[in-house]
Parts: structure tokens; C-alpha cells; sequence
């Protein structure tokens, strides 16, 4: 065989294996990140103010960063219909209500699905009776808050995690209402925790005090794509630029840690 029929037929080759991989290569291609945040405006109208305040951040964030940023006050929402698709569901000031509701995010949530947790969508008592969210949080139960909405120092536990990288190890954070948690979620293996509050805040709060002990402000449960953050309170959140950042570290950190098959 000639060296130019030779070439042509690699040719041809080449060109009939490129047909056969490239559907294979494009199905391989990772989804764009789809995140879907629930709040509600029946609730504290300090949570109210944030919620309102986080859609607009988030939403300039999707626009920057080219992802898909949708909300929604329709709890029902949180089913296995709606959530096809969606790599990061956003709880901004409320949580799940009714037994179909809970139980489509607890599938979610145990087939891979990614949360991201604000303030007082993390808020359980002994009239809750979900037993399984609590155990999400790494058995963390309200126990307490402060009051009026002040600024906290807050230190940063682990400085290697994607979501503390652009932090110092302790830095300001906006007014804001701090819950506390009984039992401590550090006291569960599963819990990594990030930021803690200050031992300098003590006593945190006038009416309603803080006066001491260890009081993680964000974790995850490492059993889950998860993460909660204390942080949720009034229209100060986001005035910190340090915080905000964290805020998108966060954001991406679960849209690239992989999902549970």
C-alpha cells in the first residue's frame, strides 16, 4: 500500500473513532451547578430582611460566575421532582414542614444532594420531632441565643479548608443573632467545625446573654454534602467583604465535592 493511501485510510480511521467518542466525552461533561434556595416571608422580619438580601447576593454571584441561582417561597418544591437536577439546595430562614416535604429532602440529602444552611433554618427544639434533621446537624439541638443582634469575633478552627482559605484567624463578623447548641455538634466525630466563637465575646448579648463555653458558628457533617452557618439575622450579614467571601467559598465548595452515588 502507497504511503498516501495509507494516510488517508489513518484518516478515515481517525474520523470514525472521533464519531464513536465524542458523544461519550460530551455525556461525561459535568452538569453546570444549579442551586435552589427556599425562604419564606411569613417568618422574623430580621430573617425576612436577609433572606431578601442573600437572593440578591447569590444571584449577582450566578451572574458573575455563570451558574444557575433559582428561588422559590413554595416549600412544596422540596420533591424529588423538583429537585432533579439541582446540586445545592439553600435554606436562607426557614426549614422543611410537613412529613412529604421533610422526607423528599432527607432522600435528597442521602443520595448525594448538597444543603447550604443559614441562621434559623437550622433551629430545633423538642416540638420539632425530626428526629433524622437533627441528626443531620450532627445532633445539634437550640439551646440558646443572644440578644439584641451583635458583632462577633470569630475564630477560624481550621485554616487549610476551602471555606476559610481567604479568612484571617479570627476577624469580625456583622451583627448578627448567635444561637447555641446542646449537644455541642463538635461532640460528634462526623462534625468538622470551622469557625467558633471568641471566648473575648463573653458575655455576648444584653437581654438575652451568651456567657461562655464552646460555640461552633459553622460546620459540616461530614456524613453529608452539608453546611451550616450560623450567620442569618438582620440586613448587616453582607456587609462584610472577608465574610462574603467565605460565603462564595463556601457555595463552591459544594458544588465540587462529589456526590454520593
Amino acid at each position: 500500500m502507497g504511503g498516501a493511501s495509507m494516510i488517508k485510510r489513518i484518516r478515515f480511521v481517525s474520523a470514525i473513532f472521533a464519531l464513536i467518542v465524542s458523544p461519550v466525552i460530551a455525556l461525561a461533561k459535568p452538569a453546570p451547578l444549579h442551586v435552589l434556595a427556599f425562604y419564606s416571608t411569613n417568618v422574623e422580619g430580621d430573617h425576612v430582611d436577609f433572606a431578601l438580601q442573600a437572593l440578591k447576593f447569590f444571584a449577582d454571584a450566578a451572574k458573575r460566575d455563570n451558574f444557575q441561582f433559582e428561588s422559590t417561597t413554595n416549600w412544596d418544591d422540596l420533591s424529588s421532582q423538583r429537585l432533579t437536577g439541582v446540586q445545592v439546595v439553600m435554606w436562607l430562614n426557614d426549614s422543611a414542614h410537613s412529613d412529604q416535604q421533610r422526607a423528599a429532602f432527607q432522600q435528597y440529602m442521602e443520595h448525594g444532594g448538597g444543603w447550604f444552611g443559614f441562621h434559623f433554618a437550622a433551629y430545633n427544639d423538642g416540638g420539632t420531632n425530626w428526629p433524622w434533621f437533627v441528626q443531620f446537624l450532627g445532633g445539634a439541638v437550640f439551646y440558646g441565643n443572644s440578644w439584641p443582634p451583635l458583632p462577633a469575633i470569630l475564630d477560624v478552627d481550621d485554616k487549610t479548608s476551602p471555606l476559610t482559605k481567604h479568612l484571617t484567624a479570627h476577624f469580625l463578623s456583622p451583627a448578627n443573632e448567635w444561637y447555641s447548641w446542646q449537644p455541642n455538634p463538635r461532640a460528634n466525630k462526623a462534625v468538622k467545625v470551622l469557625l467558633t466563637l471568641d471566648p473575648s465575646n463573653f458575655p455576648l448579648g444584653f437581654k438575652d446573654t451568651l456567657t461562655g463555653g464552646d460555640i461552633p458558628v459553622v460546620w459540616t457533617n461530614t456524613k453529608y454534602r452539608m453546611i451550616y452557618m450560623n450567620m442569618g439575622h438582620g440586613d448587616r450579614i453582607f456587609s462584610d467583604d472577608n465574610q462574603n467571601q467565605m460565603f462564595k467559598d463556601a457555595l463552591r465548595w459544594l458544588a465540587q465535592t462529589p456526590m454520593k452515588k
